[in-house]
């Protein structure tokens, strides 16, 4: 192992750890009789799932969150899924600002166009920038919620500020939690519920690098950094084209948008679109929903969101990349570019690593779940790849999948969060220079 693969084992370890730590006191938290309602059950396995789901930022739950756990309980809940959100955010945006430093990209990522995503400065101001974004869309989200729960539905000041924050924190950190048993179906009509939580899931899902660009070129898009560009490029393509397809293949169910006035079936096919991304909350009952439905969600579910931002899956630049290699080959071009920049080869196979990895994960965690339950394999691969890209929607299988698929989807839910992450920088941190070349051979391939 070189001198940079080396250097990863410290980085990489402290996320893992730093994590885990977080999820086992929060399953302490969650196993305490004054966390559960009463008349409920203190099952470490449950409280196990919750706090990796609340830590990891997921949504998925065993139980219905306001009348399994107490006010305390929830507290416990939310206050995970803040340090999770902020916790991965800071760490993953350190990791960059590591891995640029280590590749000798220090002047380069300060000056160039290409990586101004990230400058390895002060690792305290990346934290507080991404503190301040993070509580910055969460109060403004939480304001628009407060007001809509007190006026639209006679809630009292205190329980309406409660609900608002609560779904704030948990819509931009991506942690699709809510507090009522049917998430937010019950505001499937309702704009002013449904727009400000799928925006704050977006807005969570880009990342602090791309908010880092905007900031300073935010009016000259021609000077925005490559990572920036792709980003906020490849999120809108999947995100109103998955709202489109959605939309479409949902229109005329009688059980999800067909009872919806045009208008409405719309919103909601965004809604879901956004939710894809990471979000985790429903406005319709996504077990009623079609099939192909489904696979439409897994793919989007599977890509994820942006790098070093709240969301999970492979991220949309590793989805990107892969694109340009494909369609680089597909011309015949030597080297592979996006817009008007040559990707590094490195960068290519790193990609390439990711994607693979998961799938092979999604692939072996979907046939461990179907030897281990009853359900069928569209129902599983849709709660496995929910659980690996930490998104959170389900087909209503979750509570059934019995302790031992509750592990297995805890140990998803883990990886999924933290693989991509510290798999990324320490694969780019062990890029390395051979003195020599072996001689090429061209096996046949297809």
């Amino acid at each position: 192992m070189n001198y940079a693969a080396r250097q990863i084992n410290t980085p990489s370890r402290v996320v893992v750890v730093a994590f885990l730590a977080v999820i086992l006191v929060g399953t302490a938290l969650l196993s305490l009789p004054i966390s559960v309602a009463e008349g409920e059950e203190a099952s470490w396995v449950s409280a196990l799932f919750t706090a990796t789901s609340a830590v990891c930022v997921t949504g998925l739950a065993v139980h219905d969150t306001a009348a399994h756990w107490t006010v305390f309980g929830e507290v416990v809940i939310l206050t995970l899924i803040q340090i999770g959100g902020i916790g991965i955010m800071s760490l993953a945006s350190i990791l960059a600002v590591i891995v640029s430093g280590k590749l000798g990209l220090r002047a380069r990522l300060n000056t160039q166009a290409e990586t101004k995503t990230l400058g390895p400065g002060d690792v305290r101001q990346v934290i507080v920038g991404v503190v301040k974004i993070t509580l910055l869309a969460e109060a403004v989200t939480a304001a628009f919620l407060t007001v809509r729960f007190m006026t639209g539905y006679g809630e009292p000041f205190g329980r309406a500020l409660y609900y608002g924050i609560f779904h704030s924190v948990s819509a931009f950190t991506n942690a699709g939690f809510a507090l009522w048993p049917d998430s937010i179906m019950r505001f499937v009509d309702d704009v002013w519920i449904c727009l400000p939580l799928a925006l704050a899931v977006v807005a969570g899902g880009l990342g602090f690098p791309v908010y880092a660009v905007l900031r300073k070129d935010w009016r000259r898009p021609s000077r925005w950094s490559l990572h920036a560009k792709i980003t906020l490029g490849a999120t809108a393509v999947l995100l109103f084209g998955g709202a489109l397809a959605v939309t479409i293949l949902e229109w005329n169910n009688p059980a999800t948008f067909g009872p919806l006035a045009p208008g409405l079936r719309i919103l909601a096919g965004f809604f879901h679109s956004a939710m894809t991304r990471s979000g985790g909350l429903n406005s319709v009952d996504t077990s009623q929903m079609h099939e192909n439905t489904w696979l439409v969600s897994d793919v989007l579910m599977f890509i994820g969101a942006g790098s070093a931002s709240t969301g999970g899956g492979i991220k949309v630049t590793t989805f990107a990349l892969l694109g340009y290699v494909i369609l680089a080959e597909i011309r015949g071009e030597p080297d592979v570019t996006a817009g008007r920049r040559r990707i590094a080869e490195h960068i290519q196979r790193q990609a390439l690593t990711i994607a693979l990895l998961s799938v092979a994960a999604v692939v072996l965690g979907t046939l461990v779940m179907m030897v281990l339950t009853p359900f069928t394999l569209d129902r599983v691969l849709f709660e496995v790849v929910s659980a690996f890209g930490t998104v959170g929607l389900s087909t209503g299988i979750t509570a059934g999948v019995g302790p031992t698929g509750h592990l297995v989807l805890t140990t998803l839910m883990f990886i999924g969060r933290l693989g991509p992450v510290t798999l990324g920088a320490a694969l780019a941190l062990n890029v390395q220079t051979r003195r020599f070349r072996y001689p090429e051979e061209r096996p046949l391939v297809g």
